[in-house]
């Protein structure tokens, strides 16, 4: 009893001199422009669907026609329209520009001063044979519809090199900037399977990271938010370690497939069912969601710097050992025998003033850890809430990360953590 009585103290005494752990936070949300979260499919214009929508966090509701951008519009929501003016041709082959310009003409009548217009579907993974017609098409609408974007969403790395028509993926990925000029790097990487997250997700990260970095062109991430062929059934945890983890390597976006659930095949438990009703993958999306959005504030004044792995290190990423801040993680559990062996990685930041910051993903899609993080230098972590989006000092029960998920610090030299 003594024993269960010294608990019950303490466990009191952390709500006087921390805040209660209990307390509601106030739903935040960004633009676009700040952090892209967008539902990747045809955009249903239903009223009761578009405010579905924005409940789960999504700020850009997917791909819509022409005809319907007064629902979007009324609803507050942003859409990539799909038009055959834009995305209509044979992209493999020359365009008739001419015939270009008289289309994205007519689309700029009707669609280019929409607040709900954030640009045009162009093309899901093209073949590079496609990226010249793409490109001019691109263009077109910019010089018609500036600030208006074009969409272009590309192939995952392990496609083979016939199907994508570059020598290497870097050489795929690096035509969306040097010939498409888009103001964002998009491509997709399924990787859920067997309960575990396949290496490939990770490498396709640094691989596309490393591109960001260079060019200075933020990059958005597609993931998966519903069960089809061989992918594993939606988790708390499966939507955290994607979101996370996209995060960690410094993203500006992420594209879920798919919020409506498709009516064919094996496709399963997307947020919304084939029968317009809400599953259980809606709750466990919007929950992600509004982390996300309570972090994005922060987030968009960094600089991603590096992304480490411990203890296994997936091809083309670094392990932990190259971290430049961190020396060693020590993830512990509680009443599992056998222990079980963590698996993580760290995403390293700076922002305009040369502060540093880390992100710490569990790559664990079963298991909760304890973690203490060992610094290289005298450091002191100020936790950056996933809930409110505000700094807090770093104690009681915060030193835990649960499946999947994600923890933002910032390094203070100052013992009051300023």
């Amino acid at each position: 009893m003594r024993i269960r009585a010294e608990v019950w103290l303490a466990f009191w005494l952390g709500f006087f001199t921390t805040g209660f752990p209990q307390q509601i936070h106030k739903e935040q949300r960004v633009s676009p422009t700040d952090f892209a979260i967008m539902g990747w499919g045809p955009a249903s214009p239903d009223a009761q669907q578009l405010q579905w929508m924005k409940d789960a966090g999504l700020n850009i509701a997917g791909f819509g026609r022409v005809a319907d951008l007064p629902a979007y519009e009324k609803a507050g929501m942003h859409v990539f329209i799909s038009d055959r003016r834009a995305n209509g041709y044979d992209f493999e082959k020359p365009l008739d520009e001419a015939e270009v310009r008289r289309n994205i003409e007519s689309l700029a009548r009707e669609a280019g001063k929409s607040p709900a217009v954030v640009g045009f579907m162009l093309r899901d993974e093209p073949h590079a044979r496609a990226m010249p017609g793409l490109a001019l098409v691109a263009r077109v609408i910019q010089e018609y519809m500036p600030g208006k974007w074009p969409y272009v969403n590309l192939f995952p790395v392990r496609v083979s090199r016939e199907r994508m028509g570059t020598a290497t993926y870097q050489e795929y990925v690096r035509l969306l900037v040097d010939m498409i000029h888009q103001p964002f790097l998009s491509y997709d990487n399924y990787s859920l399977v067997n309960g575990e997250m396949m290496d490939p997700f990770y490498t396709n990260l640094e691989v596309v990271r490393r591109l960001s970095v260079e060019t200075g062109i933020p990059f958005w991430n597609c993931v998966l938010s519903n069960a089809h062929f061989n992918y594993m059934e939606n988790t708390d945890a499966t939507y955290h370690l994607q979101a996370y983890a996209t995060m960690a390597h410094g993203a500006r976006g992420l594209q879920y497939f798919s919020y409506f659930t498709w009516s064919n095949g094996n496709y399963r438990l997307g947020p919304i069912d084939q029968f317009g009703n809400k599953t259980p993958s809606w709750d466990m999306m919007r929950r992600v969601n509004n982390q996300i959005h309570a972090l994005a504030p922060t987030l968009r004044k960094l600089k991603s710097t590096g992304v480490y792995h411990y203890p296994d290190v997936p091809q083309d990423c670094r392990p932990l050992a190259d971290s430049r801040l961190v020396r060693s993680v020590e993830m512990t559990q509680r009443y599992v025998v056998p222990p079980v062996q963590a698996r993580f990685l760290i995403g390293e930041f700076a922002d305009e003033a040369g502060r540093t910051y880390l992100m710490l993903v569990n790559k664990d899609l079963n298991n909760s850890f304890r973690y203490k993080i060992e610094l290289k230098q005298p450091g002191i972590l100020v936790h950056v809430s996933q809930y409110s989006g505000r700094e807090e000092p770093f104690g009681y029960e915060m030193d835990w990360v649960a499946p999947g998920a994600g923890h933002l610090f910032r390094l203070s030299q100052e013992a009051g953590g300023q």
